[in-house]
């Protein structure tokens, strides 16, 4: 529990707060000032737009998913270079659309939130930077991505190695690895694309695997000036492309979610792909999976498998036993002796919100609601914290398709949020616990059958307290765009502007309708 804080006369009040601008608060604020909407600010911790894509930026770091699905449907860009986006084009992508949508003057960048209590009396949130300076809002929108807060294994004796040590996202551009004796442990999503882009540079390169990924061909290939020009010139066609793009990745949702069984397709695509790329026997053993396809995030790769077949990198399945001040033992005793330990250990997505910083109604922290895990109703709204969104919540990542498109779907059910609160003069909503329960109850039910719970394997999808999948969607997007479409203000508790009772949602729903008739 924590004191709400007394907030100065000095406080800037505005009618919403907007947290990151990564896709998910860059958006929100878009379709804010789009509507109107004006009173806003978005708090960013970083000193440019950009979110997780602006923190991330190691060699070779690229989207997974194709460029023209990877983006706002409300802003095509007919100018991406490759089919899948590095990531210099993807932050210029979400700089560009700050400077055309005029953003920018909505942004306080180098600020980052330091905690954010309700205030129930006057039905506003009382936020405080890192600078301490104070912010009121009515309503909230977190935008914090899953993926910036990276995760460092805990191995006795990090702390006494002398070399130089970091974390994929905390790249050290200004280090030259040539010539380094490398170690990097963790073989997810960023170490299979920055790997291939250092192995040529260092001496010696030594990959310390706990589990092999799961790793299929990547269709990429550079878009033509031609294609380029039709987009321009014919946006349908682009517009075409996407749609093809987002039909072809929703039907990988019948071996994900409805009957993982269909993923030996797959498995079959993968194995051969490590054969066609690795002729040492032991090296395929090492990096063939045991688990089955998808139960880990799928990766995609076309170099990966090549770098690890050169002659300067080691792949080490042992154990890490402790780091020492020249390198990294590993549990049968031997040392590895290297200049440079590089993480490529992933990031904190089952815990996207720090203690200490999110209270609720009563004070209570939003860690403490969320002690099973994180979980939330339509992964948005989240019971005893009014007037707070998340988006990019529990239960709304996926294995197979685009981010953007989900964010977009919560965007829509938080405006119709504010609508409501405009037309009908409600102060605050807080969606019922009951509701949110149930809802959840829900999607646990149907995440059991899908490879991500039944694959065999240890994921970051399963929260390590509750065993529940909190992290991933387990159905196709375009049913959780129907579930966001329209606002269910019944799902939620209601308290009326100018008024300090609280009324249920039914209640405040028939009344409307009985002015309306009376009307």
């Amino acid at each position: 529990m924590s004191a709400l804080p007394k907030t100065t006369s000095t406080a800037q009040h505005h009618r919403v707060i907007i947290i990151g601008t990564g896709f998910a608060g860059l958006g929100m604020a878009i379709k804010l000032k789009e509507q109107g909407e004006n009173d806003f600010i978005v708090i960013e911790k970083e000193s440019g737009v950009g979110g997780t894509w602006r923190v991330n930026h190691y060699p070779g770091c690229a989207c997974d998913v194709q460029s023209h699905l990877y983006s706002y449907s409300f802003e095509p860009n007919p100018n991406w270079t490759r089919m899948f986006a590095p990531q210099p084009e993807i932050r210029g992508y979400l700089e560009g659309c700050a400077q055309k949508y005029g953003i920018n003057p909505h942004i306080r960048f180098d600020t980052a939130v330091q905690a954010m209590h309700w205030d129930e009396q006057n039905c506003r949130w009382n936020i405080t930077d890192h600078n301490g300076n104070a912010y009121t809002a009515d309503v909230v929108v977190s935008g914090m991505g899953g993926l910036s807060t990276p995760a460092y294994p805990t191995i006795k004796g990090l702390d006494t190695f002398k070399g130089k040590m970091f974390h994929s996202q905390q790249w050290e551009h200004d280090y030259s690895l040539a010539g380094k004796k490398v170690a990097v442990i963790g073989t997810g999503a960023s170490a299979i694309q920055f790997v291939p882009q250092i192995q040529g540079q260092v001496k010696e390169l030594k990959l310390f695997q706990r589990t092999p990924p799961w790793i299929l061909p990547k269709p990429d290939r550079e878009i033509t000036k031609a294609e380029q020009l039709l987009f321009k010139r014919l946006p349908g066609t682009q517009r075409a492309m996407r749609a093809a793009i987002y039909t072809m990745l929703e039907s990988r949702v019948a071996a994900f979610a409805i009957n993982p069984k269909l993923m030996a397709f797959a498995k079959r695509w993968a194995l051969n792909h490590i054969r066609s790329e690795i002729k040492d026997p032991e090296l395929r053993k090492k990096v063939t999976p045991d688990y089955t396809v998808g139960c880990k995030r799928i990766l995609i790769s076309n170099d990966y498998y090549r770098a690890l077949s050169q002659q300067n990198v080691d792949v080490i399945t042992t154990g890490i036993q402790e780091v020492t001040e020249n390198g990294v033992i590993t549990s049968d005793g031997k040392l590895h002796e290297v200049d440079t330990i590089i993480f490529g250990t992933g990031f904190k997505a089952t815990d996207p919100v720090p203690a200490n910083m999110i209270f609720g109604r009563g004070g209570k922290d939003i860690i403490e609601s969320w002690d099973q895990g994180p979980q939330a109703y339509k992964g948005t709204t989240v019971a005893g914290y009014p007037n707070f969104y998340i988006l990019m919540g529990p239960n709304t990542g996926l294995g197979h398709s685009s981010m953007v498109y989900m964010i977009e779907s919560q965007i829509e059910y938080v405006l119709g949020a504010l609508s409501i609160m405009d037309k009908r003069k409600i102060a605050a909503l807080d969606v019922k616990e009951a509701i949110q329960n149930d809802y959840n109850n829900q999607i646990d039910a149907k995440t059991q059958g899908t490879v991500w719970n039944v694959g065999s394997c240890n994921s970051w999808y399963i929260h390590p307290v509750s065993g529940k999948n909190t992290t991933l969607w387990p159905g196709y997007t375009w049913k959780f765009r129907q579930q966001t479409k329209n606002f269910d203000l019944k799902a939620y508790r209601v308290t009326q502007r100018n008024t300090a009772s609280t009324v249920s949602a039914e209640t405040a729903f028939e009344s409307a309708l009985a002015s309306s008739a009376n009307a």
